[in-house]
């Protein structure tokens, strides 16, 4: 009894405090790209002539985010009768979105003015057995002109 006691606690922590970790992230994101907005992204570029490039240079931006208990618990659950898990989609997302901001920012600080040939890799990241923690890493990079 005691035993299920602490998981439904390790549930409702889980829930609390990772629901509002990625409501913040969240806010940190959509203010980020505001301020990011108006940098070119391209992903084609690789043999285009760019007229008045100076310089470039690489930029790489990568992240790793992991899954809370609560969302770990509620994949494992869909994963046993199989079907669709959102609650990864949204940690894709997140992951995503903060590689190519980190991206983006190291680019803007450069001073560049666009960042062609964008490219995204995406890596699970989980414990010796498969069991352990859940996370994903992303990075995103791209060849930023000025």
């Amino acid at each position: 009894m005691i035993e299920l006691l602490i998981f439904a606690t390790l549930l409702i922590v889980g829930l609390y405090f990772g629901s509002q970790a990625e409501q913040q992230h969240l806010k940190s994101l959509q203010r980020r790209e505001q301020a990011v907005q108006h940098l070119g992204i391209s992903v084609s570029g690789g043999k285009e002539a760019f007229p008045q490039v100076q310089e470039a240079e690489l930029f790489i931006g990568s992240v790793v985010i992991s899954s809370d208990f609560f969302k770990t618990f509620i994949a494992g659950l869909i994963n046993l009768i199989g079907g669709e898990i959102s609650t990864y989609e949204i940690l894709l997302d997140r992951a995503r979105r903060e590689a190519m901001l980190r991206m983006e920012e190291a680019a803007l600080a450069w001073g560049a003015n666009q960042v062609v040939n964008v490219r995204l890799q995406t890596a699970e990241l989980s414990g010796n057995s498969g069991q352990g923690i859940v996370a994903v890493e992303v990075i995103a990079y791209g060849t930023g002109l000025r």
